[in-house]
């Protein structure tokens, strides 16, 4: 008799105390919970030996990401209600007897037992970090971190973000599309920096080379790009070939740590300090303001998480952690721009793009969906679904304002004080270029 569905969401029901807001749909054919909702599909009762040797979300992320676990139906709301079972059950948290203890835990595990096959369960999905040994943000381990996320292949990025091979939040305004609020961003940056003919700018972490070329062939400035990521690198300088603009930018595989060639008149760093981490951010801050000219610029894009009651309680994501950004961490806003502040920078302007965010993650979902054929065979299957997952749920995070991302323009003041800005509030969409 095909009955595992229901068996696992009479075990559900019984821990939540409620009932299942979607559908079960397992291995043996049988489907159980409400019929209009979205389903969860169990393909392989493997899903549940992942789960009972990792409870929570990494069991779940490596099911996923393995193929035996998968959503029919709208993919957010599915998202949506299995996150709202996870936050409310972390809220109860604290209320409930110890889970070895508690006897419905320990019933529900034998349940589980039961259905989920013989022991042990198979080794995580091979798109996983491996484990890693030594201090956290060498300049080794960073290389290696950006090489899982970043390396994965150009074409396969250029699927999921389109033409702009801008891989950060894009600048929306109604009904535009996601070329056009891309190019909106990098002209947004641009006019905070106050670019101008010849400035000298310093791209961190510059990606496909996009920034630089923009500000290159739309304002004018010479651009030094570094990233740790050689496949980026080289599409970036292909790209800028193709321009004409090679008198302009040179892109150097290389550490920020390691750049001794300034001052410059500007320094952009769009979605790269996520990669900094706690223990390096105030030297990060520190180089960025040695790399400046007195009066000089920094635009600082940032995801900022929400401040922790404890921050001491703050860790990382599992799921991102171990298939998404290896050895990054979010900061709160405010932390960042104290930081920031500490170093000796200004903080003159700061603007949440957080719906901007969720916007452009939904784009990219939709691209990546368009092209999933395309996108496994560019990758791998495991790698798409990685993909999929953390953008969809990501969307979601920056919705409920589990996470934010900030634009922070900050100045090294020049002699007296001074930081060589407009009196006024400034209209940073007034400009005659870009």
């Amino acid at each position: 008799m095909a009955d595992a569905a229901l068996r696992l969401t009479a075990l559900a029901q019984e821990l939540l105390g409620e009932p299942l807001p979607v559908r079960i749909r397992a291995w043996d054919g049988s489907e159980s919970g409400p019929p209009d909702a979205p389903a969860l599909v169990i393909r392989n009762r493997r899903a549940l030996r992942r789960l009972l040797w990792k409870p929570g979300e990494l069991g779940l992320a490596r099911a996923w990401v393995a193929g035996e676990l998968d959503i029919e139906g709208d993919l957010y709301e599915a998202l949506d209600l299995v996150a709202g079972l996870i936050w409310d059950s972390g809220a109860e948290a604290k209320d409930r007897v110890h889970p070895v203890r508690d006897p419905k835990v320990r019933a529900a595990a034998k349940g589980l037992l039961q259905l989920a096959g013989p022991w042990p369960p198979p080794p995580p999905p091979p798109e996983e970090v491996r484990r890693r040994t030594g201090a956290l943000h060498t300049k080794r381990r960073d290389k290696e971190a950006i090489s899982h996320h970043y390396d994965v292949g150009n074409d396969f990025y250029e699927l999921v973000l389109g033409p702009s091979m801008v891989y950060s939040c894009a600048y929306w305004e109604d009904g535009g599309n996601l070329e056009d609020a891309q190019r909106d961003k990098l002209g947004l940056v641009c006019r905070k920096l106050a670019l101008k003919e010849g400035d000298r700018l310093l791209d961190v972490g510059c990606g496909w080379g996009s920034m630089a070329i923009h500000a290159a062939r739309e304002y004018g400035a010479r651009v030094t790009g570094v990233t740790l990521s050689t496949e980026q690198a080289a599409f970036a300088r292909k790209r800028i070939a193709e321009e004409g603009l090679t008198d302009r930018i040179e892109i150097r595989v290389q550490d920020y740590r390691d750049v001794r060639d300034g001052p410059y008149d500007a320094i952009s760093s769009i979605g790269m300090a996520e990669h900094v981490g706690s223990v390096r951010y105030r030297e990060y801050a520190d180089d960025v303001y040695a790399l400046l000219k007195p009066g000089g610029r920094l635009l600082n894009h940032q995801i900022a998480r929400r401040p922790e009651k404890d921050e001491s309680a703050y860790h990382v994501d599992e799921f991102i952690d171990a298939y998404v950004f290896p050895d990054g961490e979010l900061a709160p806003l405010g932390r960042t721009v104290a930081t920031l502040e500490e170093a000796g920078f200004e903080a003159r302007d700061v603007e949440s793009l957080r719906e901007h965010y969720a916007l452009t993650l939904r784009r990219w979902v939709a691209n990546l969906e368009k092209e999933w054929p395309r996108a496994v065979k560019m990758t791998s299957p495991g790698r798409a679904r990685v993909w999929r997952l953390y953008m969809a749920a990501s969307a979601l995070s920056f919705e409920h304002n589990k996470i934010g991302v900030n634009q922070i323009l900050a100045v090294r003041p020049a002699a007296g004080g001074t930081a060589r800005m407009p009196l006024r509030a400034r209209d940073w969409k007034a400009s005659a270029t870009g």
